[in-house]
């Protein structure tokens, strides 16, 4: 009998992850949509004509809108729910269905009110302890072309990330195992700063060399923080860390990216946020780690100033030089 999983949530990734899975002849496959209309039109169409277009999604992929017909008699959750959306969706479905299961969360972010990410926000809503991450390099635009990508599925427990491994990996999709699921949803997070500031700095057409110190000193940054906050160090020199902050701030399919190149060109994140139909979760986290570095004493400079254009409306430009004008300091030197 095949193995059943639901994919709850329907943006892209969710979606492209959906399909991947569903290549395998031993998977039963849904696709769980929160809103009536997004799964209307999945539904009539077969392709995620907003994010995905071109993309055909097979009639192997169930889709509904209805939970309790999603999660029924599924053996692993995978949610990809943007943060900010989260916590009240989960709500809405500990409320429909008492039913559970392990849960795999593709979720980079942090919650701003309370800090808590996405793995410890399925353990509050729903119960469950049986909790994994996947993360790393691997732009939904691209894996749905076929497109060769490696990430890692990282949890506290195991045999739970090693089955994730097998159930996930494929000839164009490589899957590695990871004990610090903690390190992978910070690095998944925070890299989404650093995303933000390269399209900043392309946006102001500052040059490779910039962006190649952006990135070496924001991934000090992201290891600094998460170090502090108990990761391992070596997870931030991985796939969910360097790995991703590479695709991140090179890629053209990043969202973040395109927030920083328009922060650039002016315009403040309250007219980008009302003018964007997809979350970029990199603005929510700048403020929600601004506030936790400040209460610990974390020094995170890049990440300050990109948090003071995004919420304080601060030249792009203007950050940049208070950057570049800091207080010179060894490599190697504490902050």
């Amino acid at each position: 009998m095949p193995t059943s999983m639901v994919v709850l949530g329907d943006g892209a990734w969710g979606t492209v992850i959906a399909l991947l899975l569903a290549r395998n002849p031993e998977h039963r496959i849904v696709l769980w949509s929160a809103r009536e209309e997004n799964g209307r039109l999945l539904r009539e169409r077969r392709e995620n004509v907003r994010l995905l277009p071109g993309v055909a999604i097979p009639s192997t992929v169930h889709l509904t809108t209805d939970i309790r017909q999603a999660v029924e008699g599924a053996a692993l959750w995978v949610t990809a729910i943007p943060t900010v959306y989260l916590r009240p969706t989960l709500a809405r479905i500990a409320e429909a269905t008492s039913t559970r299961a392990p849960v795999l969360s593709l979720v980079k972010g942090l919650e701003i009110a309370t800090f808590s990410r996405p793995t410890e926000i399925v353990t509050q809503v729903l119960g469950v302890r049986e909790t994994a991450v996947l993360s790393g390099p691997s732009h939904a635009e691209e894996i749905a072309r076929g497109l060769p990508a490696s990430v890692v599925a990282a949890s506290s427990d195991p045999a739970l990330a090693e089955w994730i491994q097998r159930s996930f990996a494929s000839d164009r999709f490589r899957v590695y195992t990871n004990p610090d699921p903690l390190g992978v949803e910070l690095a998944g997070a925070l890299k989404n700063i650093l995303g933000i500031a390269s399209g900043i700095n392309d946006g102001l057409g500052l040059g490779d060399n910039a962006k190649a110190a952006l990135l070496t000193r924001g991934l000090v940054e992201m290891t600094r923080f998460g170090v502090a906050l108990g990761a391992r160090e070596r997870t931030f020199a991985g796939l969910a860390g360097l790995g991703d902050l590479i695709t991140t701030c090179i890629s053209p399919h990043g969202r973040n990216h395109r927030v920083g190149q328009r922060l650039a060109r002016g315009e403040c994140w309250s007219e980008i946020e009302a003018s964007t139909n997809m979350v970029a979760e990199g603005a929510y986290t700048a403020r929600s780690v601004h506030e936790r570095a400040a209460q610990m004493g974390i020094v995170m400079p890049i990440a300050t100033e990109v948090y003071r254009v995004l919420y304080e409306k601060k030249s792009p430009r203007d950050a940049v030089n208070d950057l570049m004008l800091r207080e010179p300091k060894g490599e190697g030197e504490s902050p």
